[in-house]
């Protein structure tokens, strides 16, 4: 389970998720930087593994494929954002 509604607070985007989806190996910040949340730019750098999750705002990105821990992760500033 997690939360559908992350938000970051550190660029303070709501952090988007991409089912069956991950994150290309050359993505960088200013990818993300310049193209979030349209989803029609961000297809350039998704990879398509069913089974795995890619999560993104707009200062970080994660592709996650078994169960992960996300609060673990000091680097990442994601809190849900509504409930």
């Amino acid at each position: 389970r997690t939360c559908d509604q992350l938000r970051c607070t550190a660029c303070d985007f709501r952090v988007s998720l991409f089912n069956d989806f991950i994150w290309d190996q050359s993505c960088d910040y200013l990818f993300f930087r310049n193209n979030m949340p349209e989803l029609s730019k961000l297809r350039a750098k998704m990879i398509t593994r069913k089974g795995a999750r890619a999560y993104a705002c707009q200062c970080s990105w994660r592709s996650i494929d078994e169960l992960t821990d996300l609060q673990t992760d000091q680097q990442l500033r994601w809190v849900c954002g509504r409930h």
